[in-house]
């Protein structure tokens, strides 16, 4: 453990002193052996300690937002099928069997009047189809066979009705075709289904960084305040020496005891914080067990590709499930506006059949001698006075058209926008990370300095204080900037479902 003490005083994460030589000797032996403790409280390097690209892949793995991610997938992805199988021939089998009736029933006799005669029969159907959907006419072709047969079993006689071969065709004409816009829409839907998990995978990504930094950064603080505490119980003992010695005043001896007590109470609330943030990431990513989190591991700067701007927009606009998301939405318009035409106005259906039928009281025989049968049907509607119903309906849904593309073309500008911008913000999210590790380690150098100062009596207590509060504030802003940092580099691959540092499109599973 003293040995990786060593290795990460001299690690870029943790910056040297402005002229590159470690912290200075003699009194500033404090400054080492208070940094050597948080070390060792904040960065634990067993085995059980959780990095961020770990966790990330961990919950990918088990968490619940993953699991939601999968599932929306799939379930695009059986939409998909269902859709397509639209196209397909259907093969169906239907009937009536049986189909028992025994009742007293009024029937008509040659003369008008109606006599009441008890029947007991059974009418049985059985049919066979196989139909197939045009999806450029949204008419629907049929082939089937259909047999039925009727006993009557008051007369003891049956009777077959066979149809073997019919061939059949529904035409609509003038209404709505669903499959015609469903060709153009569906493939649209399922590509944006699969671009949507690839993007729900790197928003999970930004958001375990979130949780994870907010873990880290609590306990930092924890271990600051630790520190902290424990160079105010030392502070005040050599101050009691001091004291006795007539160097020290009474007033900084009090103060030095009011540090303490502040030190401890922001020991004990940055514990409560760590605590509260273990658990949120606990619960988010899934993970098992309910004990303490282990320490978690300092990540090195995000990943800092040179990256042009509008090369960021080609990659989204290429590979961005928003970018179908416009295009779908936009044909759901127009078809809406369809679908108001094709409901409204003169509307028909064309009824075609033909095949061959016949009857006969064996089935054997009811194959012989097959008749030739035709059907041809043409029903309509029109409408002669509906108050403008129609021009209403029709102009309603072109409102509604024209309202939603120009929300679309808003969300589009919006979404170029924030691809620019986050592209053009990294290179500065890089110098400040630059910049903030340099602070943290002028801040530490600072403290060790002020610290063997004071126990040296050549410097004031305000001016120790200050220096402790600048130190801890450096660390707490570099931690914050890392944050920034991998947010940022997470965020754009949502962005442009493109890896900038590898130069490689983002893939699933």
């Amino acid at each position: 453990m003293l040995s990786f003490c060593k290795k990460y005083l001299s690690d870029k994460t943790l910056p040297q002193t402005a002229s590159g030589s470690p912290p200075p000797q003699g009194r500033g032996r404090g400054w080492g052996y208070t940094l050597g403790l948080l070390l060792l409280v904040t960065f634990n390097t067993t085995a059980q300690t959780l990095t961020l690209p770990g966790l990330i892949e961990q919950t990918l793995a088990t968490s619940a937002a993953s699991v939601q991610a999968r599932a929306a997938r799939e379930a695009g992805y059986w939409s998909y099928r269902a859709y397509q199988a639209s196209y397909r021939p259907q093969l169906g089998l239907s009937g009536t069997v049986p189909n028992f009736n025994r009742a007293i029933l009024p029937v008509v006799q040659p003369d008008g009047t109606t006599a009441f005669q008890t029947v007991r029969y059974n009418n049985s159907l059985l049919a066979v189809g196989l139909t197939q959907n045009i999806g450029l006419t949204g008419g629907q072709v049929v082939v089937g066979s259909q047999l039925q047969r009727f006993d009557d079993f008051i007369r003891t006689e049956k009777r077959y009705n066979n149809q073997p071969f019919t061939l059949g065709l529904t035409q609509p004409i003038g209404y709505f075709n669903l499959l015609k816009w469903a060709r153009r829409i569906e493939p649209l839907r399922y590509q944006e289904s699969q671009r949507q998990y690839l993007e729900d995978r790197e928003t999970l990504a930004q958001r375990v960084t979130e949780l994870y930094f907010d873990v880290l950064l609590q306990q930092v603080n924890a271990a600051v305040a630790g520190q902290n505490a424990q160079a105010a119980a030392e502070l005040l003992r050599v101050g009691r020496e001091k004291f006795a010695l007539g160097r020290l005043s009474q007033s900084d001896q009090v103060q030095l005891e009011l540090n303490l007590l502040n030190a401890q109470q922001a020991q004990a609330q940055a514990q409560l914080d760590a605590e509260s943030a273990a658990v949120s990431l606990r619960t988010y990513c899934a993970l098992p067990g309910s004990e303490a989190l282990p320490a978690l591991a300092v990540p090195e700067a995000a990943p800092a590709p040179v990256i042009v701007p509008a090369e960021a927009l080609g990659q989204a606009r290429q590979r961005r499930a928003a970018v179908l998301a416009f295009a779908r939405q936009r044909l759901q318009t127009d078809r809406d506006v369809a679908q108001a035409r094709g409901t409204t106005g003169l509307l028909a259906t064309l009824t075609a059949n033909l095949g061959y039928v016949n009857q006969a009281p064996h089935l054997v025989d009811s194959y012989l001698a097959l008749q030739n049968q035709q059907q041809v049907a043409l029903a309509f509607s029109l409408p002669l006075m509906d108050w403008g119903r129609r021009r209403a309906t029709i102009r309603a849904a072109e409102l509604l058209r024209d309202q939603t593309q120009a929300a679309v073309a808003q969300d589009e500008r919006n979404f170029e926008q924030t691809v620019l911008t986050q592209a053009s913000q990294l290179p500065t999210l890089v110098g400040q990370v630059r910049l903030a590790a340099r602070a943290d380690s002028l801040a530490q150098r600072r403290y060790a300095i002020s610290r063997a100062t004071y126990e040296a009596g050549r410097l004031s207590l305000t001016d120790l204080t200050l220096a402790s509060a600048a130190k801890d504030l450096a660390r707490r802003g570099y931690i914050l900037v890392l944050r920034a940092g991998w947010v940022a580099h997470y965020r754009l691959r949502s962005l442009t479902l493109f890896d900038f540092a590898t130069q490689q499109p983002l893939g699933a599973e």
